[in-house]
């Protein structure tokens, strides 16, 4: 039996040959992070370790004092022994934090004696560390993330906004990219460092106008802007436009007993001081606001500004109204009738009345009517002209008398031809007669004659101008009114004319001669 423990006492380091020593490093972690402190013990021959432990060194005011942490017999979830109980003394700490720096001391009890480490190893905790350069700054420009860690042993880092990984460290900036930015151990994503926000300023997107698009006459409507923004748009950086014209500034705006000319196209402008693309003042979209109303200003209009009787009228009825009316309807109230009594006479904006009479007359108003509501126009008075027989005749006696009156002027301007047409010819009658145009050029000879139906016998020797002389001594007679002309063409042959009218005639007569007679009917006997 002594022979086995000694064996077992020989095969157990530093037994027979060790010396009492504990070997520790000082470490280095990161909060969050596990580490391992790093020792080595030896002790005499001749013993064994009965048990282990390591005590932790407080600061106090005036001396340390030393915390036992365990016996170590058993793993905590804190400190764990990972050594054993002949060399290895190694301590790992789970996620280290501040309160776990210090100097750390090693003791273990043998069989024999008692060992505490001559010198502590110290754990120093340090921090990783975000730095964002700039934290600040405007959309498009760059940004670079580094991560800092206190202690020396070098690791692994991976980059995260809000939790989601980030590819790059460094990058150009967009307003998507602001957000808070931390680092941490590859593997160990625990262990990470204070996030650190980014701050990525742009000029206002997605201004947005909210209102009711559609009111009714009177009501109220607010107008209410907004915009994603940063840094966010001041109050007094929206403004409110209609139709391209500045209502008021502000981001909410009420408009109390909306009215019809309130219509129109509103949007919203917004502006924080930075610039997208050099513009610095962004609109939202238009919204149209359409104010509904039922029908007003309703009136009735005539297309004939005077009715008579068998005439076609046609009344027409217009109004104001959103939306336009649909419906009209057409009373009448007779002379006869009460001033509450209406009677329905139609239907439609235009009333036609295609015969009119007696019947039709009276006072007129039309109803006009929207999804809103109704109105009644204003009333007009629709009265009828009898048509008289005298009336019609007036524009054929019109007629008449015109025909009439270019007929006499007709009438006078013939009258006033055929009496010049016989001054003419008896003044050439005349002329030629007395002889004094006998040296005419003329080829044509005129002889005026008045030609007695019966007249008293008398020889051929009475010369031309006898015949002449003796009418013009006669007494008038009774038919002395009644002339007729009549033109005789006589053409000139080779034989000699008669001596008497031979010796009369004028030289050179070789053309044809023209005589004029007067035919008198003789007076009737009484």
């Amino acid at each position: 039996m002594e022979s086995f423990i000694l064996i077992i006492l020989v095969i157990m380091p530093g037994v027979w040959s060790g010396q009492w020593r504990v070997t520790s490093e000082d470490q280095c972690a990161l909060k969050g992070a596990s580490v391992v402190i790093k020792c080595q013990y030896d002790y005499p021959s001749g013993q064994w370790v009965t048990s282990v432990g390591w005590s932790k060194i407080l600061p106090a005011p005036g001396s340390p004092r030393t915390f036992i942490l365990s016996q170590l017999q058993l793993n905590s979830e804190h400190f764990e022994y990972v050594g054993n109980k002949w060399s290895d003394c190694r301590l790992k700490i789970n996620n280290v934090q501040h309160a776990d720096e210090g100097a750390y001391h090693f003791s273990f009890v043998t069989t024999i004696n008692r060992w505490r480490s001559m010198r502590a190893a110290h754990l120093t905790v340090r921090e990783l560390t975000t730095v964002v350069e700039p934290s600040t700054l405007t959309e498009g420009e760059g940004v670079r993330l580094s991560c800092v860690s206190g202690c020396s042993t070098r690791v692994n880092i991976v980059w995260f906004r809000d939790g989601q990984p980030v590819p790059q460290p460094g990058f150009q900036a967009t307003r998507e990219d602001a957000g808070r930015y931390y680092c941490a151990i590859f593997g160990q994503e625990m262990v990470r460092s204070a996030s650190v926000a980014l701050n990525v300023q742009y000029a206002p997107k997605k201004v947005t106008l909210l209102m009711t698009p559609s009111v009714l006459k009177g009501s109220a409507v607010t107008f209410t802007c907004s915009s994603d923004a940063n840094p966010p748009v001041p109050q007094n950086g929206y403004s409110l436009h209609k139709d391209g014209h500045l209502i008021s500034s502000g981001q909410v705006h009420t408009m109390s007993n909306i009215q019809p000319h309130h219509s129109g196209l509103y949007s919203c402008q917004a502006w924080n001081n930075i610039s997208q693309s050099g513009i610095s003042h962004i609109n939202s979209t238009q919204l149209h606001l359409d104010v509904l109303y039922r029908p007003e200003n309703i009136s009735i209009s005539i297309d004939s500004p005077e009715v008579v009787e068998g005439s076609s009228v046609n009344l027409s009825c217009s109004s104001a109204a959103n939306p336009a009316a649909h419906n009209y309807t057409w009373f009448r109230q007779s002379a006869a009738s009460s001033l509450s009594s209406m009677l329905q006479v139609g239907s439609g904006q235009v009333l036609s009345l295609p015969s009119v009479d007696v019947s039709h007359t009276g006072l007129y108003l039309c109803t006009a009517r929207n999804q809103l509501g109704e109105n009644n126009s204003t009333e007009l008075m629709l009265t009828m002209k009898k048509q008289y027989k005298g009336e019609l005749a007036v524009p054929i006696l019109a007629g008449i008398g015109v025909c009439a009156f270019v007929a006499l002027l007709l009438a006078l301007l013939l009258f006033w031809l055929k009496h010049r047409n016989h001054a003419e010819k008896k003044t050439l009658f005349d002329f030629k007669l007395s002889g004094e145009g006998s040296s005419s050029s003329d080829p044509s000879d005129s002889v005026y004659a008045n030609i007695e139906p019966y007249p008293p016998p008398v020889t051929q020797d009475i010369t031309l101008s006898q015949r002449m002389s003796h009418h013009e001594h006669e007494a008038p007679m009774s038919y002395e009114d009644d002339v007729t002309y009549a033109t005789v063409t006589i053409n000139p042959r080779n034989s000699t004319l008669p001596n008497r009218m031979n010796s009369r005639s004028i030289a050179g007569d070789n053309d044809e001669s023209v005589i004029y007679a007067a035919l008198a009917k003789p007076a009737e006997s009484v």
